[in-house]
């Protein structure tokens, strides 16, 4: 994730998601609705790969009454979560580090907003393991990321290019990341996504959101 410690980068950072991420406001505002099924009113959530803060500006306007700890291992970007949430900011405590920097919990909820596509998988269900033994028994956690059929990569990445231009990315800036998607990112399938959840220990993992390259669970610890 070196892109996030360039300062121009970082700053582009909050036009992005919604012109690369199919639907990428409803998304979130779905991912609110499902911690909120079970989340008390007064919520604790815990917010992984949470530089940028998008999630938990989204989360802080729709439920007044949750408070949030947000991790991200780019302190550039959780200045920028900072700027993002303004007068929110109080409410979020944010922790420079990976997933072993969160406070131990237990919390009300959880979420991942496209951040698991970087971790390679054996390490991203360590990561999953360490997010739910900090959850309260039975809380929701909500993921969404890259997941592509194996056999269909290159056919999805296209599609996903066309998407950020039609959105007013310029082409050659789409193609760069498409390609450097491909390249980099430990991308899975579906499948294996829903699989490492299971080898994580989270229990009744349900699709919620799928939007061209992108997919999104919600599971429970």
């Amino acid at each position: 994730m070196d892109a996030f410690a360039d300062p121009q980068a970082v700053a582009r950072y909050a036009e992005n998601p919604p012109r690369q991420v199919p639907g990428y406001a409803d998304m979130q505002r779905m991912a609110m609705l499902l911690l909120a099924e079970h989340a008390p009113d007064d919520a604790e959530i815990l917010v992984l790969g949470a530089g940028g803060g998008l999630e938990i500006k989204a989360f802080a306007e729709a439920r007044p009454g949750w408070t949030f700890a947000g991790v991200d291992p780019s302190a550039p970007m959780l200045d920028l979560a900072r700027q993002t949430l303004g007068e929110l900011a109080p409410r979020a405590r944010f922790h420079h580090g990976f997933i072993d920097s969160a406070p131990s919990g237990p919390f009300d909820g959880a979420a991942c907003i496209l951040t698991l596509h970087f971790i390679e998988r054996q390490e991203r269900i360590r990561t999953l393991q360490d997010v739910r033994r900090r959850l309260k028994p039975g809380s929701p956690f909500v993921a969404a990321h890259y997941s592509i059929p194996d056999n269909e990569r290159a056919l999805w990445m296209s599609r996903s290019a066309a998407f950020a231009v039609s959105s007013g990315i310029e082409r050659s800036q789409a193609e760069r990341a498409r390609a450097g998607v491909m390249e980099r990112l430990p991308i899975l399938s579906p499948e294996g996504d829903q699989q490492v959840l299971s080898e994580a220990g989270f229990k009744d993992i349900s699709l919620f959101y799928a939007g061209f390259a992108f997919r999104g669970w919600v599971a429970y610890a």
